[in-house]
């Protein structure tokens, strides 16, 4: 039904950085995966095939009721790995994988609701992947962080 978004994973996988092969100076080849969000309201992720040198959809992560507006893959690879989408459900979902889970399981990802009164249209990760911009159609941008124990809070709110 069309893509409205597109985001690169990051290039190696979470806890790869202090994993054992990594430590010994093994070499890891990089990860070449995206995430898509669509009109068919889902998140769907896609690697990279070498033998038919294509991209395959590996895992599809339903929830939204409405128009997949934006997609994030945090840039960090450290401990989990995140993705945010922002819907026209008025609902950004942040969806978190554990380490040395398989991403290609969609059980694997748990997704934790944050909720609007307006349709919601970007969402985009910090630098450091530990803070997510969200903008919608209030004119107002949230700054959000996961808590220490667990979910997530708006830590600001910029109005325009």
């Amino acid at each position: 039904m069309g893509v409205n978004a597109v985001s690169w994973s990051p290039a190696l996988a979470p806890g790869q950085l202090t994993s054992s092969a990594s430590l010994a100076g093994v070499p890891q080849a990089p990860l070449r995966r995206f995430v898509t969000g669509g009109s068919d309201n889902l998140v769907k992720l896609w690697s990279h095939n070498a033998t038919t040198n294509s991209y395959d959809n590996i895992c599809t992560l339903p929830g939204h009721t409405d128009w997949v507006r934006d997609v994030a893959w945090s840039p960090t690879p450290l401990s989990k790995s995140y993705i945010a989408s922002a819907s026209q459900d008025h609902t950004v979902r942040i969806w978190t994988c554990a380490a040395g889970a398989d991403q290609a399981d969609a059980s694997n990802w748990k997704s934790e609701v944050l909720d609007f009164e307006v349709v919601v249209w970007r969402c985009s990760w910090s630098m450091a992947g530990n803070v997510l911009a969200v903008s919608g159609g209030d004119n107002r941008v949230s700054l959000w962080k996961e808590k220490l124990r667990g979910g997530w809070e708006c830590v600001k709110t910029i109005e325009e």
